[in-house]
This record gives structure tokens, C-alpha cells and sequence, in this order.
């Protein structure tokens, strides 16, 4: 008896492989660098690799908690108090993701519905637009003006209307590495004041900052903060990004919704990785010194370019 395939129809007819992969298959078939890609070639730190080992010898082995464990939970909202002067409830406001694409997909997801219009600066990390698509919303482009990836807040002013439900922004930005000003955090708080508009804020290059300038969390904002989910990733601050671990933050009754798709998604996210990451956490050298770690990796890949056809 023959077989009769059920007819598939796409909800993503235009997306075939993402980028990342293709150019990583053809990184390994030409034995190429690869610099598509948002991952390091150096060591995770022993001490994070040997706390791991620890928590999984003592048997914590089992399901986290759905929001995380609550001490790494604590520890996020401590680290961000220390960065950006802002107060996040670690029970209510904090949630442990498996990577920092799950946590903007779940965001997307929790907010956007058909119709809605979501803006979208590119180029862009090439998830958000699927991710708005799925849900039935439609993306809103705005081109990033050269030669320094700056936000033509002109055109973004042109782009709101009643349907724009929420605006995703990228510092440190994928992938040119530009970074958002005062004046673009101000701006931003200035047209999205008194509207319903969400903020979506990935982060997770958020120590990659060079020659003394700081980088802009939405967090610093308050009336940026009030409306704002943030993504982060321990995966891209601790070089680890095949670990699959970030974490997102937001206002209690945003943090309420984005659970409810997350439980469905993920559920929890691996636990001996929580308990070693919230031990790491305690000593906060290991994430306030890597500005100076990055850059010096910067100045020598520079210095490296010179006398070269790219210097």
C-alpha cells in the first residue's frame, strides 16, 4: 500500500539554515577561522569547570526549580545591582534560562500576538525575526546607519504606531560591536513614554566594552526599566556558550507572563550548572575584571591586522 505524505505548510517558508551553522560547516570543510560565530577559543576557568564537577558528585542531578535556583537567582539580582544601581526581586523578577535565544523567543512569545508590529534594527542577530513571525507579528525595520551602527531615531519615530507593541535593542550590538549612548537610552525613553510599547534589551555582550566606556543597560533607566525584559548570557560573559545558560530579568508583571511560556518550553534549565554558577557569582572579580580581559584580546587581534591587506 502506498504512502500518501501529509502536505506541510511552512510557518517560516522564507528561513532555511541559520547562518551560524552554514558558515561553521564551512569554517570546519576549509580547516578556516571562523568568526561568524559568537564563541571563544579559550578556557572556561577551572575553578567554574571544577564547581560543576562538585555539585554533580554531591548529586544535584535533578530538576531546578521552573525560575531557577533560587540562590543563583539572588546572585543575578546582586550582580545587576552592582553594575547598574538597580533593584530587581530575585523571587518574582528573575528567571534562569537555557541561553539567552530561549529567553528572547519567550519573550517574544509572551507578548507579541497577531498583527503586532515589533521594530527591529539591523543587521540583527538572526533570531528575533523568526521568533516575531511565529507568534504572527510582524517586523518593522530599521536599517542601522554607517559607518558607526548608530539608530536613526528619525526613522524609528516614523516607524511607531498603534500597532508597534515592542522594540528590540542590541549593546553591545551584534554584530558590528557598536554600543548604545545616553542619548540613544534617553531617546528611547522619550518615545515610548506614556505608550503600551515593551522593550526587549539583549545584553549578553554586555562586558564587551572597550577604551573606558560603560555599557547602557536599560536597568540604569528607570522609565526604561518599568517597561523593559532583559536578556543575558553566562554562556557569552564566562566562555562557555555551549552551556546554554543566560537568564532574563524584568518587572514583576512582565516576569508573570514570560514564565508562563517558559514552563513550556524548557521547564528548567540544568541544575549542577545553577549551583556552580551561583558559587562563581559570589566573588564578583570574576565578572567585573573582563572589559580589560576583552580588550586586551582587542589591541593584540589589531595589532596582529597591521602591515596585513585588513589592517
Amino acid at each position: 500500500m502506498s504512502f500518501i505524505s501529509p502536505s506541510v505548510v511552512s510557518k517560516l517558508p522564507l528561513v532555511g539554515t541559520s547562518v551560524f551553522a552554514v558558515m561553521t560547516q564551512l569554517a570546519r570543510e576549509h580547516n578556516a577561522i571562523n568568526l561568524s560565530q559568537g564563541f571563544p577559543d579559550f578556557a572556561v576557568s577551572k575553578e567554574l569547570v571544577s564547581l560543576i564537577n562538585q555539585h554533580m558528585r554531591k548529586g544535584n542531578n535533578q530538576y531546578a526549580p521552573m525560575p531557577g535556583l533560587p540562590l543563583l537567582r539572588e546572585r543575578i539580582a546582586a550582580k545587576t545591582e552592582l553594575l547598574y544601581g538597580a533593584i530587581y526581586n530575585p523571587e518574582t523578577e528573575v528567571t534562569v534560562t537555557a541561553g539567552a535565544t530561549q529567553a528572547l523567543f519567550t519573550a517574544i512569545s509572551a507578548f507579541i500576538r497577531k498583527d503586532d508590529e515589533v521594530i527591529v534594527f539591523e543587521p540583527a542577530y538572526d533570531s528575533y525575526t523568526p521568533a516575531i513571525r511565529l507568534n504572527g507579528g510582524i517586523p518593522k525595520i530599521s536599517r542601522l546607519q554607517l559607518p558607526d551602527y548608530t539608530i536613526h531615531w528619525d526613522e524609528v519615530e516614523k516607524l511607531l504606531s498603534s500597532r508597534t507593541r515592542m522594540i528590540i535593542i542590541n549593546s553591545p550590538h551584534n554584530p558590528s560591536g557598536a554600543i548604545l549612548k545616553p542619548s540613544d537610552l534617553e531617546m528611547l525613553a522619550k518615545l515610548t513614554k506614556d505608550t503600551e510599547i515593551l522593550i526587549l534589551s539583549d545584553e549578553v555582550y554586555e562586558h564587551i566594552v572597550f577604551d573606558g566606556h560603560r555599557h547602557e543597560s536599560v536597568s540604569r533607566y528607570p522609565e526604561l526599566m518599568k517597561r523593559s525584559l532583559v536578556t543575558c548570557s553566562f554562556g557569552k560573559t564566562f566562555h562557555a556558550t555551549g552551556w546554554k545558560t543566560g537568564y532574563c530579568i524584568a518587572p514583576e508583571y512582565l516576569m508573570k507572563e514570560f514564565r508562563k511560556i517558559h514552563q513550556f518550553v524548557v521547564f528548567a534549565v540544568n541544575t549542577p550548572l545553577q549551583y556552580a554558577l551561583a558559587d562563581f557569582l559570589e566573588t564578583p572579580e570574576h565578572y567585573q575584571g573582563l572589559e580589560a580581559f576583552f580588550e586586551k584580546k582587542r589591541d593584540f587581534f589589531i595589532q596582529a591586522l597591521q602591515g596585513s591587506r585588513f589592517g
